[in-house]
Protein backbone atom coordinates (compact mmCIF):
# COMPACT_ATOMS: atom_id res chain seq x y z
CA UNK A 1 0.00 0.00 0.00
CA UNK A 2 1.20 3.23 -0.61
CA UNK A 3 1.08 6.58 1.68
CA UNK A 4 -0.91 9.45 -0.23
CA UNK A 5 -0.32 12.47 -0.11
CA UNK A 6 -2.22 14.57 2.55
CA UNK A 7 -3.14 18.33 0.52
CA UNK A 8 -4.61 20.95 2.26
CA UNK A 9 -5.98 24.62 1.36
CA UNK A 10 -3.51 27.48 2.03
CA UNK A 11 -5.84 30.57 1.84
CA UNK A 12 -3.12 32.79 2.89
CA UNK A 13 0.30 32.48 4.78
CA UNK A 14 -0.58 31.64 8.22
CA UNK A 15 -2.89 28.92 7.62
CA UNK A 16 -0.22 27.65 4.94
CA UNK A 17 1.73 27.20 8.00
CA UNK A 18 -0.81 25.58 10.01
CA UNK A 19 -1.70 23.16 7.56
CA UNK A 20 2.28 22.04 7.02
CA UNK A 21 2.31 21.81 10.97
CA UNK A 22 -0.54 19.54 11.81
CA UNK A 23 0.66 17.28 9.16
CA UNK A 24 -0.15 18.52 5.23
CA UNK A 25 2.01 16.99 2.65
CA UNK A 26 1.24 19.51 0.32
CA UNK A 27 -0.89 22.56 0.03
CA UNK A 28 -3.06 24.30 -2.54
CA UNK A 29 -3.33 28.25 -2.93
CA UNK A 30 -3.69 30.59 -5.79
CA UNK A 31 -1.97 34.00 -6.74
CA UNK A 32 -3.97 37.07 -7.54
CA UNK A 33 -5.66 35.71 -11.15
CA UNK A 34 -6.56 32.95 -12.89
CA UNK A 35 -8.04 30.64 -9.54
CA UNK A 36 -11.73 30.36 -8.79
CA UNK A 37 -11.13 31.98 -5.00
CA UNK A 38 -11.81 35.37 -5.58
CA UNK A 39 -12.22 36.26 -1.84
CA UNK A 40 -9.86 34.37 -0.54
CA UNK A 41 -6.77 36.15 0.16
CA UNK A 42 -4.32 34.46 -1.76
CA UNK A 43 -0.72 35.59 -2.68
CA UNK A 44 0.66 38.17 -4.64
CA UNK A 45 4.46 37.25 -6.32
CA UNK A 46 6.17 38.16 -3.36
CA UNK A 47 3.88 36.10 -1.50
CA UNK A 48 4.45 33.18 -3.59
CA UNK A 49 8.17 33.54 -3.65
CA UNK A 50 7.92 33.48 0.13
CA UNK A 51 5.62 30.60 0.45
CA UNK A 52 7.43 28.69 -1.50
CA UNK A 53 10.55 29.19 0.32
CA UNK A 54 8.42 28.24 3.45
CA UNK A 55 7.08 24.97 1.77
CA UNK A 56 10.30 23.80 0.57
CA UNK A 57 12.15 24.30 3.36
CA UNK A 58 10.04 21.91 5.44
CA UNK A 59 10.25 19.66 2.28
CA UNK A 60 6.24 19.89 1.11
CA UNK A 61 5.47 21.16 -1.92
CA UNK A 62 2.99 23.80 -3.13
CA UNK A 63 0.48 24.16 -5.85
CA UNK A 64 -0.82 26.67 -7.91
CA UNK A 65 -4.83 26.97 -8.64
CA UNK A 66 -5.06 28.18 -12.07
CA UNK A 67 -8.90 26.88 -12.48
CA UNK A 68 -10.63 29.31 -14.11
CA UNK A 69 -12.81 28.44 -17.13
CA UNK A 70 -11.28 30.83 -19.27
CA UNK A 71 -13.09 33.62 -22.16
CA UNK A 72 -10.59 34.98 -24.38
CA UNK A 73 -9.88 38.34 -22.61
CA UNK A 74 -8.72 35.93 -19.09
CA UNK A 75 -5.76 34.71 -21.84
CA UNK A 76 -4.43 38.05 -21.30
CA UNK A 77 -1.24 37.89 -19.37
CA UNK A 78 -1.29 34.42 -18.89
CA UNK A 79 1.10 33.08 -20.55
CA UNK A 80 3.97 35.39 -18.66
CA UNK A 81 2.19 34.34 -15.25
CA UNK A 82 2.84 31.00 -15.98
CA UNK A 83 6.32 32.07 -16.67
CA UNK A 84 6.41 33.46 -13.44
CA UNK A 85 5.10 30.30 -11.35
CA UNK A 86 7.68 28.53 -12.71
CA UNK A 87 10.52 31.15 -12.22
CA UNK A 88 9.50 31.48 -8.89
CA UNK A 89 10.18 27.12 -8.62
CA UNK A 90 5.86 26.17 -7.60
CA UNK A 91 5.32 22.59 -7.41
CA UNK A 92 3.07 22.18 -10.23
CA UNK A 93 -0.58 23.83 -10.88
CA UNK A 94 -4.20 23.05 -11.23
CA UNK A 95 -5.75 23.69 -14.24
CA UNK A 96 -9.62 23.34 -15.55
CA UNK A 97 -9.42 24.53 -19.15
CA UNK A 98 -7.94 23.14 -22.17
CA UNK A 99 -6.76 26.54 -23.45
CA UNK A 100 -5.12 27.31 -20.29
CA UNK A 101 -3.31 23.39 -20.31
CA UNK A 102 -2.03 24.02 -23.63
CA UNK A 103 -0.09 27.65 -22.60
CA UNK A 104 1.19 25.85 -19.54
CA UNK A 105 2.17 22.99 -21.96
CA UNK A 106 4.09 25.91 -24.50
CA UNK A 107 5.52 28.19 -22.00
CA UNK A 108 6.57 26.02 -19.07
CA UNK A 109 6.27 21.96 -20.05
CA UNK A 110 8.33 21.62 -17.08
CA UNK A 111 5.59 22.38 -14.39
CA UNK A 112 3.57 19.40 -13.55
CA UNK A 113 0.18 19.71 -14.39
CA UNK A 114 -3.23 18.56 -12.28
CA UNK A 115 -6.49 18.43 -14.21
CA UNK A 116 -8.97 20.30 -11.79
CA UNK A 117 -12.27 18.43 -10.66
CA UNK A 118 -13.75 21.64 -12.53
CA UNK A 119 -12.82 19.36 -15.41
CA UNK A 120 -15.60 16.83 -14.45
CA UNK A 121 -13.36 13.67 -15.19
CA UNK A 122 -15.70 10.48 -14.53
CA UNK A 123 -14.14 7.95 -16.43
CA UNK A 124 -11.09 6.21 -16.75
CA UNK A 125 -11.16 7.06 -20.94
CA UNK A 126 -10.64 10.98 -20.09
CA UNK A 127 -7.98 10.37 -17.46
CA UNK A 128 -6.45 8.57 -20.07
CA UNK A 129 -6.78 10.97 -22.53
CA UNK A 130 -5.93 13.87 -19.95
CA UNK A 131 -2.15 11.92 -19.29
CA UNK A 132 -1.67 11.54 -22.96
CA UNK A 133 -1.52 15.30 -23.31
CA UNK A 134 0.86 15.34 -20.84
CA UNK A 135 -0.91 15.95 -17.50
CA UNK A 136 0.64 13.59 -14.72
CA UNK A 137 -2.34 13.92 -12.06
CA UNK A 138 -6.18 13.91 -12.54
CA UNK A 139 -8.29 15.45 -9.54
CA UNK A 140 -11.24 13.07 -9.96
CA UNK A 141 -15.00 14.16 -9.82
CA UNK A 142 -16.64 14.30 -6.36
CA UNK A 143 -19.75 12.38 -8.05
CA UNK A 144 -17.70 9.16 -8.48
CA UNK A 145 -18.12 6.46 -6.24
CA UNK A 146 -15.47 3.25 -4.85
CA UNK A 147 -16.12 0.97 -7.22
CA UNK A 148 -16.03 4.07 -10.39
CA UNK A 149 -12.77 5.15 -8.71
CA UNK A 150 -10.93 1.59 -8.24
CA UNK A 151 -11.56 0.93 -12.05
CA UNK A 152 -10.39 4.13 -12.91
CA UNK A 153 -6.58 3.14 -11.11
CA UNK A 154 -6.61 -0.51 -12.72
CA UNK A 155 -7.11 0.86 -16.23
CA UNK A 156 -5.05 4.05 -16.54
CA UNK A 157 -1.28 4.33 -16.63
CA UNK A 158 0.21 3.99 -12.73
CA UNK A 159 2.57 6.98 -13.54
CA UNK A 160 -0.81 8.90 -13.95
CA UNK A 161 -1.32 9.77 -10.25
CA UNK A 162 -5.04 10.03 -8.92
CA UNK A 163 -6.40 12.82 -6.50
CA UNK A 164 -9.63 13.09 -5.08
CA UNK A 165 -11.74 15.09 -2.61
CA UNK A 166 -11.98 13.63 0.71
CA UNK A 167 -13.46 16.35 2.90
CA UNK A 168 -15.32 19.57 2.48
CA UNK A 169 -18.07 21.70 1.43
CA UNK A 170 -20.08 19.98 -1.64
CA UNK A 171 -21.49 21.97 -4.73
CA UNK A 172 -25.29 21.28 -5.92
CA UNK A 173 -23.33 21.17 -9.36
CA UNK A 174 -22.10 19.16 -11.52
CA UNK A 175 -18.40 19.22 -10.48
CA UNK A 176 -19.00 22.94 -9.37
CA UNK A 177 -19.89 23.96 -13.15
CA UNK A 178 -22.98 26.53 -11.73
CA UNK A 179 -24.07 29.09 -13.42
CA UNK A 180 -26.72 30.52 -10.89
CA UNK A 181 -24.42 32.59 -9.06
CA UNK A 182 -23.78 34.59 -11.98
CA UNK A 183 -27.65 34.48 -12.67
CA UNK A 184 -29.33 35.66 -9.90
CA UNK A 185 -25.77 38.48 -8.57
CA UNK A 186 -23.99 38.45 -11.18
CA UNK A 187 -20.67 37.00 -9.70
CA UNK A 188 -19.45 34.19 -11.81
CA UNK A 189 -18.61 31.11 -9.93
CA UNK A 190 -16.66 29.81 -12.86
CA UNK A 191 -14.10 33.10 -12.65
CA UNK A 192 -14.04 32.30 -9.17
CA UNK A 193 -16.68 34.72 -7.26
CA UNK A 194 -19.60 32.52 -6.42
CA UNK A 195 -22.32 33.80 -4.00
CA UNK A 196 -23.46 30.89 -2.87
CA UNK A 197 -27.16 30.89 -3.97
CA UNK A 198 -27.79 27.55 -3.32
CA UNK A 199 -27.13 27.88 0.59
CA UNK A 200 -29.91 30.70 0.44
CA UNK A 201 -33.51 30.24 1.75
CA UNK A 202 -36.41 29.36 -0.72
CA UNK A 203 -40.19 30.10 -1.26
CA UNK A 204 -42.36 29.32 -4.15
CA UNK A 205 -44.13 31.88 -6.06
CA UNK A 206 -47.42 31.42 -7.96
CA UNK A 207 -47.21 33.35 -11.47
CA UNK A 208 -50.69 34.98 -11.11
CA UNK A 209 -49.99 35.93 -7.43
CA UNK A 210 -46.09 37.43 -7.82
CA UNK A 211 -45.92 39.19 -4.35
CA UNK A 212 -47.18 35.89 -2.20
CA UNK A 213 -44.39 33.84 -1.23
CA UNK A 214 -44.96 30.51 0.05
CA UNK A 215 -43.38 28.64 1.81
CA UNK A 216 -42.29 24.92 0.31
CA UNK A 217 -42.45 23.07 3.88
CA UNK A 218 -44.63 23.47 6.97
CA UNK A 219 -41.53 24.23 8.87
CA UNK A 220 -41.54 28.05 9.74
CA UNK A 221 -37.64 27.61 8.98
CA UNK A 222 -38.14 27.49 5.49
CA UNK A 223 -36.78 24.95 2.93
CA UNK A 224 -32.94 24.85 1.75
CA UNK A 225 -33.98 22.99 -1.38
CA UNK A 226 -29.99 23.46 -3.30
CA UNK A 227 -28.26 23.00 0.00
CA UNK A 228 -25.85 20.13 0.19
CA UNK A 229 -24.33 18.67 3.17
CA UNK A 230 -20.53 18.99 3.56
CA UNK A 231 -18.43 15.90 2.01
CA UNK A 232 -16.77 13.72 4.92
CA UNK A 233 -14.51 10.66 4.02
CA UNK A 234 -12.38 9.83 7.17
CA UNK A 235 -13.70 6.09 7.96
CA UNK A 236 -13.71 5.61 3.83
CA UNK A 237 -9.82 6.25 3.93
CA UNK A 238 -8.93 2.96 4.53
CA UNK A 239 -10.83 1.36 1.35
CA UNK A 240 -9.63 4.87 -0.64
CA UNK A 241 -5.53 3.72 0.42
CA UNK A 242 -6.09 0.28 -0.79
CA UNK A 243 -7.96 1.35 -3.80
CA UNK A 244 -4.57 3.18 -5.00
CA UNK A 245 -5.45 6.97 -5.04
CA UNK A 246 -2.44 9.54 -4.83
CA UNK A 247 -3.51 11.92 -3.07
CA UNK A 248 -6.48 12.97 -0.45
CA UNK A 249 -7.70 16.91 -1.12
CA UNK A 250 -8.88 18.95 1.88
CA UNK A 251 -11.75 21.85 0.36
CA UNK A 252 -11.69 25.01 2.73
CA UNK A 253 -9.13 28.18 1.27
CA UNK A 254 -12.05 30.26 2.22
CA UNK A 255 -12.43 28.34 6.08
CA UNK A 256 -10.41 29.56 9.44
CA UNK A 257 -6.62 28.26 10.30
CA UNK A 258 -8.48 26.36 13.15
CA UNK A 259 -10.58 24.01 10.53
CA UNK A 260 -7.26 23.33 8.30
CA UNK A 261 -5.91 22.90 11.61
CA UNK A 262 -8.20 20.29 13.03
CA UNK A 263 -8.73 18.74 9.80
CA UNK A 264 -5.36 17.96 8.39
CA UNK A 265 -4.43 16.65 11.91
CA UNK A 266 -7.48 14.44 11.68
CA UNK A 267 -6.71 12.80 8.89
CA UNK A 268 -3.06 12.80 8.77
CA UNK A 269 -3.34 10.75 12.25
CA UNK A 270 -5.59 8.59 9.93
CA UNK A 271 -3.50 8.05 7.12
CA UNK A 272 -0.63 7.20 9.22
CA UNK A 273 -2.22 4.87 11.06
CA UNK A 274 -3.87 2.82 8.06
CA UNK A 275 -0.56 2.95 6.49
CA UNK A 276 0.81 1.07 9.59
CA UNK A 277 -2.40 -0.79 9.58
CA UNK A 278 -3.44 -2.12 6.60
CA UNK A 279 -5.35 -4.71 6.99
CA UNK A 280 -8.03 -2.25 9.13
CA UNK A 281 -11.23 -1.61 7.34
CA UNK A 282 -13.22 0.22 10.78
CA UNK A 283 -11.78 3.64 12.39
CA UNK A 284 -12.56 4.42 15.75
CA UNK A 285 -15.59 6.49 16.44
CA UNK A 286 -13.00 9.62 17.71
CA UNK A 287 -11.73 10.45 14.62
CA UNK A 288 -14.96 11.40 13.21
CA UNK A 289 -15.81 13.22 15.97
CA UNK A 290 -12.71 15.54 15.85
CA UNK A 291 -14.20 16.50 12.68
CA UNK A 292 -17.60 17.39 14.62
CA UNK A 293 -15.82 20.04 15.85
CA UNK A 294 -14.80 22.38 13.78
CA UNK A 295 -17.48 24.96 12.15
CA UNK A 296 -19.65 22.35 9.33
CA UNK A 297 -22.72 21.55 7.55
CA UNK A 298 -24.24 17.92 8.37
CA UNK A 299 -21.51 15.29 6.90
CA UNK A 300 -22.45 13.25 4.22
CA UNK A 301 -20.31 10.18 2.07
CA UNK A 302 -21.63 11.93 -0.74
CA UNK A 303 -21.21 9.82 -3.78
CA UNK A 304 -18.73 7.02 -2.25
CA UNK A 305 -21.14 4.13 -1.84
CA UNK A 306 -23.10 5.37 -5.50
CA UNK A 307 -26.11 7.69 -6.14
CA UNK A 308 -26.59 10.38 -3.37
CA UNK A 309 -30.24 10.99 -1.96
CA UNK A 310 -32.64 13.43 -0.12
CA UNK A 311 -29.91 12.35 3.13
CA UNK A 312 -27.36 13.79 1.52
CA UNK A 313 -29.05 17.40 1.78
CA UNK A 314 -29.71 20.04 4.16
CA UNK A 315 -33.79 21.33 3.40
CA UNK A 316 -34.11 22.22 7.01
CA UNK A 317 -31.06 25.17 7.31
CA UNK A 318 -28.35 26.72 5.34
CA UNK A 319 -26.57 27.21 8.80
CA UNK A 320 -22.91 25.79 10.16
CA UNK A 321 -23.50 23.67 12.74
CA UNK A 322 -20.53 24.61 15.31
CA UNK A 323 -19.98 23.09 19.24
CA UNK A 324 -16.21 24.28 19.84
CA UNK A 325 -14.48 28.11 19.87
CA UNK A 326 -11.21 28.12 18.57
CA UNK A 327 -9.60 30.51 21.50
CA UNK A 328 -5.69 30.66 21.34
CA UNK A 329 -2.51 30.25 19.97
CA UNK A 330 0.59 29.13 21.53
CA UNK A 331 3.50 31.32 21.01
CA UNK A 332 5.82 30.95 23.67
CA UNK A 333 6.04 28.08 26.93
CA UNK A 334 8.24 28.00 29.98
CA UNK A 335 8.76 24.20 30.93
CA UNK A 336 10.12 25.84 34.21
CA UNK A 337 7.25 28.02 35.53
CA UNK A 338 5.09 25.74 33.13
CA UNK A 339 3.41 29.03 31.74
CA UNK A 340 2.34 29.22 28.21
CA UNK A 341 2.19 33.09 26.07
CA UNK A 342 -1.32 33.20 24.08
CA UNK A 343 -2.31 34.78 21.66
CA UNK A 344 -6.20 35.30 22.28
CA UNK A 345 -8.92 34.14 19.87
CA UNK A 346 -12.12 33.90 21.90
CA UNK A 347 -12.41 34.65 25.78
CA UNK A 348 -11.97 31.78 28.02
CA UNK A 349 -12.33 32.58 31.69
CA UNK A 350 -10.93 31.24 34.95
CA UNK A 351 -12.87 27.40 36.11
CA UNK A 352 -13.11 26.88 32.42
CA UNK A 353 -12.42 23.35 30.58
CA UNK A 354 -10.28 24.32 27.48
CA UNK A 355 -8.34 21.50 25.00
CA UNK A 356 -4.92 22.03 23.87
CA UNK A 357 -4.38 20.52 20.32
CA UNK A 358 -0.90 19.01 19.33
CA UNK A 359 0.37 17.77 16.66
CA UNK A 360 0.45 14.20 15.91
CA UNK A 361 -0.92 13.85 19.83
CA UNK A 362 -4.40 14.46 19.35
CA UNK A 363 -4.92 16.48 22.33
CA UNK A 364 -5.37 17.20 26.12
CA UNK A 365 -7.96 18.49 28.37
CA UNK A 366 -6.81 21.70 30.81
CA UNK A 367 -8.33 23.51 33.59
CA UNK A 368 -8.11 26.91 33.64
CA UNK A 369 -6.30 27.64 36.98
CA UNK A 370 -3.86 30.51 36.46
CA UNK A 371 -4.65 33.12 33.75
CA UNK A 372 -2.43 36.74 33.82
CA UNK A 373 -1.96 39.42 31.44
CA UNK A 374 0.80 40.00 29.32
CA UNK A 375 2.21 42.55 32.54
CA UNK A 376 2.23 38.94 34.69
CA UNK A 377 -0.77 40.39 36.41
CA UNK A 378 -3.94 37.98 37.41
CA UNK A 379 -6.99 38.31 35.35
CA UNK A 380 -10.53 36.63 35.38
CA UNK A 381 -10.57 36.26 31.69
CA UNK A 382 -9.08 37.12 28.23
CA UNK A 383 -12.41 39.67 26.99
CA UNK A 384 -10.23 41.53 24.13
CA UNK A 385 -9.51 40.13 20.26
CA UNK A 386 -5.85 38.99 20.57
CA UNK A 387 -4.36 40.21 23.34
CA UNK A 388 -1.78 38.38 24.90
CA UNK A 389 -1.92 36.35 28.14
CA UNK A 390 -0.45 34.19 30.40
CA UNK A 391 -2.09 30.00 31.35
CA UNK A 392 -0.82 27.62 32.96
CA UNK A 393 -0.36 24.45 31.32
CA UNK A 394 -0.42 20.73 33.38
CA UNK A 395 1.17 19.45 30.46
CA UNK A 396 4.15 20.68 28.33
CA UNK A 397 3.09 22.72 25.12
CA UNK A 398 4.95 24.23 21.89
CA UNK A 399 4.61 27.09 19.33
CA UNK A 400 1.39 26.66 17.34
CA UNK A 401 -0.43 24.14 19.54
CA UNK A 402 -3.98 25.49 19.14
CA UNK A 403 -7.07 26.14 22.19
CA UNK A 404 -10.32 25.14 21.49
CA UNK A 405 -13.02 25.10 23.88
CA UNK A 406 -16.76 23.44 24.31
CA UNK A 407 -19.69 25.59 23.61
CA UNK A 408 -22.16 25.50 26.49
Amino acid sequence: MKKPELLAPAGNFEKLKYALHYGADAVYCAGKKFGLRAKADNFDEQGLREAVAYVHAHHKKIYVTLNIIAHNENLEGLPEYVKELSDIGIDGVIVADPGVFSIIREVAPELKISVSTQANNTNWRSVAFWHAQGAKRIVLARELGLKEIQEIREKVDPEMEIETFVHGAMCISYSGRCLLSHYMTGRNSNQGDCAHPCRWKYHLIEETRPDEAFSIEEDATGSFIFNSKDLCLINEIPELMAAGVDSFKIEGRMKSLYYVATVVSTYRNVIDYCYDHPEVRNLDEGYYEELTKVSHRNYTTGFFNGKTTSEDQNYGTGSYTRHYDFVGLVQEYDPETKMAVIQQRNKISLGEDIEVMIPGKGFFTQKVTVLTDKAGEPIDATPHPKMIYHLKMDQPVSPMDILRKQEI
